[in-house]
């Protein structure tokens, strides 16, 4: 038995056209700083990429100091939260632009293997958060040496 979907033909348009004012909003009125945009809701972009010994996540947060700063691993998730402050209260009402963003900010990754968390080291350095978790033992490459028998 198939079942019958309604066609709807504007239903395609208003998604292109979202789609193509999205695109117009990150291209030329946002610049592109250390967030990225999930749904209506801002969220820390991040770079993971796995070395011979362990897993690196770069996360760019602007505006945010060591301290606002909470990271936690459990068990294979990594989740960085934080805290961007805002500076000073204006009063005025007369923006002219108001793109920097404040408020909290939660990002939780799934690590494609296990690490080491107590031996794991952040490192914050002008607005760059660098994690690095070391690969567990278990996990680690291991070179097998081959030997001829006669």
């Amino acid at each position: 038995m198939s079942n019958l979907i309604r066609w709807e033909p504007f239903r395609d348009l208003i998604s292109l056209r979202e789609a193509m004012d999205r695109l117009f909003e990150e291209s030329f009125v946002r610049p592109r700083g250390g967030w990225i945009r999930a749904g209506e809701m801002e969220t820390l972009a991040v770079d993971m990429y796995e070395t011979e010994d362990s897993i690196v996540v770069k996360a760019t947060v602007p505006g945010v100091t060591p301290e606002d700063l909470d990271i936690s691993l459990t068990g294979d998730t990594l989740t960085i939260r934080g805290e961007v402050k805002r500076e000073e209260e204006v009063k005025e009402e007369n923006y002219l632009r108001r793109e920097r963003y404040y408020g909290s900010f939660c990002r939780s990754l799934p690590l494609p293997t296990q690490v080491v968390a107590d031996d794991a080291e952040a490192v914050f350095e002008n607005g760059v958060l660098t994690l690095t978790l070391p690969k567990a033992e278990e996990v680690r490459p291991r070179a097998i040496k081959v030997k001829a028998r006669k």
